[in-house]
């Protein structure tokens, strides 16, 4: 439309209801604006990394070059769920490709990382105190048992898969990210409660994170089972919803999860060999980790 030139389109008297669209923000997520910037989400990805680098320059022990290409690998998985994938979020198949790499397979590389063995190696003692009073938690030994961990991670899939949660989130970015997190959140307590380097007071023998383990896998695989049965009904609250998407999510649900999983089962039986064939070393190893977390005073 020409400046000073009216638009025939426009029926007289609805001019000034003429909205010029190339003029609105960018939206995202059900027609809300965008939260900022596409890289934004990137910053933190990228503060984890060079910090971890960092520390690890600094640990006059020499820190184990495998933990740090674990923990660099896992920050390339997170910024390609945060960085390439963030554009497919709103569709069904996209949402999923995100949760299996925040929720299962950058959680592994980060816990593989040890970051808090790294952690101890290099804050200053009162720092290392703070760490070991957070790792003596009850708290935290309640949530970080594997158990409750599996709960965590495979019942919050449940709960935004069965209900609005989903189709909210689609609607208000702030949700969105926060779901996000839980993914992040919960899949890294999961790797660490089963397979983690790091210190864990009270850590439950192998028979019990294997069958936390299996527990979770069959919970994630029949409840892509259940979505794909579903896929015209669920998630709940959308306003039209693509069945064709969903089951194609679902399958990708639940052939990702069974790769994610076994990978998993792998660090968990390699971390237990380890120990097992080195136990002089492992014993030395947990009695200085045990020794820094029992410094509380």
């Amino acid at each position: 439309m020409t400046a000073g030139v009216p638009d025939p389109a426009v029926p007289p008297g609805h001019a000034a209801d003429a909205v010029d669209l190339s003029l609105l923000p960018p939206l995202a997520h059900g027609g809300h604006a965008a939260d900022g910037p596409d890289w934004l989400p990137l910053l933190p990805v990228a503060v984890l990394a060079v910090g971890y680098l960092l520390a690890a320059v600094r640990d006059r022990r020499g820190w184990d070059h495998r933990r740090t290409v674990a923990w660099l690998a896992g920050c390339a998985v997170l910024a390609v769920a945060l960085g390439p994938l963030a554009p497919l979020s709103d569709d069904p198949r996209g949402h999923m490709a995100q949760h299996l790499l925040l929720g299962m397979l950058a959680p592994l590389g980060l816990v593989l990382g040890a970051p808090v063995t790294l952690l101890l190696h290099v804050a200053p003692p009162p720092a290392r105190r703070r760490v070991g009073r957070l790792l003596r938690a009850r708290g935290l030994h309640l949530i970080a048992h594997p158990v409750t961990a599996a709960l965590l991670s495979t019942g919050g899939l449940a709960l935004v898969l069965l209900t609005p949660l989903y189709a909210a989130a689609e609607r208000q970015p702030t949700l969105h990210h926060a779901v996000h997190l839980h993914y992040l959140a919960a899949g890294y307590l999961f790797a660490w409660s089963l397979a983690g380097p790091d210190p864990a007071p009270r850590r439950p023998g192998l028979a019990v994170r294997v069958g936390a383990l299996l527990g979770a896998s069959a919970g994630h695989a029949a409840l892509a089972k259940y979505l794909y049965a579903r896929a015209g009904t669920l998630p709940p609250g959308l306003t039209d919803p693509d069945a064709a998407a969903f089951r194609s999510a679902a399958q990708l649900m639940y052939y990702g999860g069974d790769v994610a999983e076994l990978l998993l089962a792998v660090a968990l039986f390699a971390t237990w060999y380890h120990r097992r064939r080195s136990p002089r070393a492992t014993r030395r190893l947990a009695s200085r980790q045990d020794a820094v977390v029992t410094r509380t005073s």
